[in-house]
């Protein structure tokens, strides 16, 4: 078994050696080379702006590269539970902008010739209880009145003709979403940036950042200094550097995964037919997938902790458990990959993009990120030339998480109340 991400293991590595800093003053430097950054430089690129990506380690190499590859329309948040907190215009617009994130990553894939699995595969939320099953009969009236007529109630019947496991109630089904291997993403966004002539200094994490009397930046790394008109800061809340600021308003949760070696033919059409995404109701709950060589990806928070070698094998250890108490068909099939990562959790679990000290930042997708972060590329673009947006994450008053100064020490007491909840709804 490898302590690796499988997306990042089977996906071409991008070579920036040659790159150095250009002389000189550029238009905007990037710092973090995960999806945000990459389609944000991308964007402003092809725009005819000069751009730098500083990354404190590889493109991709963080959230970008370590999630579940799901890449779904619809909100974090039960959409009728959105509606109830923040109105259905507003509720609509949130949703409705998932819908082109997903439009988004399919236009982009397609215009870039990036082969990276894309599929419209839909996604199938999972009641894990009756009463979970009775929240999505409201939320699917709720859809279907305007937001997605695609989606469909599934009962426990119905269930049964898209997965092999006796463990749910019924489910909820939206067709828009798809799924995509983010490993090769990411490589097709960052070829296409350096075709654009994006400049990429990996391995260079940024120490400084410094406002200059011209109203320029300079942003420093411990082998390079840049000059430039914008920054942008799209590294997430717990990317190392000068961000003290950011860090106190996104919580880092820990979400792990394992992938099983590559399934019979016959294994697939029995367990997962469809061949959809996945996600369970429950607040510490899973999500799998198949990968397009039939291999299932099951991962989900396992344990409230940050992920490093120790934390990743013993979620593996758990998430192993719930593989197969959930498909006890697959007891005896090998896992081949097992790694963790950090969701950017946001307190009302809604992205985060706006203007802080003069910087520009996006960020806090709250485990949506492969379709959302791709999206806010032209976004971003847009923001930075000082052009109007219609995006609905823009942020005017953003209060920090209380108790919160950079390291999330309140994860394990967070664990232990949503599993409470889970025992008790």
């Amino acid at each position: 078994m490898k302590s690796a991400s499988y997306w990042l293991d089977t996906a071409s590595n991008v070579d920036t050696s040659d790159h150095t800093p250009p002389s000189g003053c550029v238009d905007v430097v990037v710092i973090g080379g995960g999806f945000t950054g990459l389609s944000s430089a991308l964007a402003l690129a092809k725009r005819g702006a000069s751009v730098v990506i500083c990354e404190a380690g590889v493109v991709g190499g963080e959230a970008s590269g370590r999630n579940g590859g799901q890449c779904n329309n619809g909100t974090a948040q039960d959409y009728a539970g959105l509606v109830a907190s923040y109105g259905e215009e507003k509720a609509q617009s949130f949703y409705q902008f998932y819908n082109q994130a997903v439009d988004s990553v399919e236009q982009i894939v397609k215009l870039h010739d990036i082969d990276c699995d894309f599929r419209r595969a839909g996604k199938i939320k999972l009641a894990a209880k009756p009463e979970h099953f009775e929240k999505l009969k409201r939320t699917h009236e709720a859809l279907v009145k305007v937001v997605d007529p695609d989606a469909k109630l599934l009962d426990a019947d119905a269930l049964r003709q898209e997965i092999a496991s006796d463990q749910f109630y019924g489910g909820l089904l939206t067709p828009n979403g798809a799924q995509l291997h983010v490993g090769k993403l990411v490589h097709g966004l960052a070829s296409a940036c350096i075709e654009k002539g994006v400049t990429i200094l990996q391995q260079n994490p940024v120490v400084r950042t410094e406002k200059l009397s011209n109203g320029n930046w300079v942003v420093a790394t411990p082998h390079n200094a840049v000059e430039a008109k914008s920054v942008l800061i799209a590294t997430g809340g717990s990317g190392p550097g000068p961000f003290s600021w950011f860090r106190r308003r996104i919580v880092p949760v820990g979400s792990f995964a394992v992938t099983t070696e590559p399934l019979s033919e016959q294994q697939v059409a029995d367990l997962f037919p469809g061949k959809r995404s996945y996600v369970t109701s429950k607040n510490i709950g899973n999500y799998f997938r198949l990968t397009a060589d039939n291999r299932l990806l099951f991962g989900g928070r396992a344990r409230f902790a940050v992920s490093n070698p120790r934390s990743d094998l013993k979620s593996g250890e758990v998430l192993r458990k719930a593989l197969d108490d959930m498909f006890p068909q697959l007891a005896s099939t090998r896992i081949d990959y097992c790694w963790g990562g950090t969701v950017d959790m946001s307190a009302d679990r809604l992205p985060k993009v706006g203007e802080h000290n003069g910087m520009f930042y996006a960020m806090g997708y709250s485990g949506h990120g492969v379709q959302m972060a791709v999206h806010m590329g032209e976004v971003m673009a847009d923001m930075i030339e000082g052009k109007d947006t219609a995006c609905p994450w823009v942020t005017r008053q953003w209060p920090a998480v209380p108790g919160h100064f950079g390291k999330p020490w309140f994860l394990p007491f967070v664990g232990m109340y949503y599993k409470v909840q889970d025992l008790l709804h």
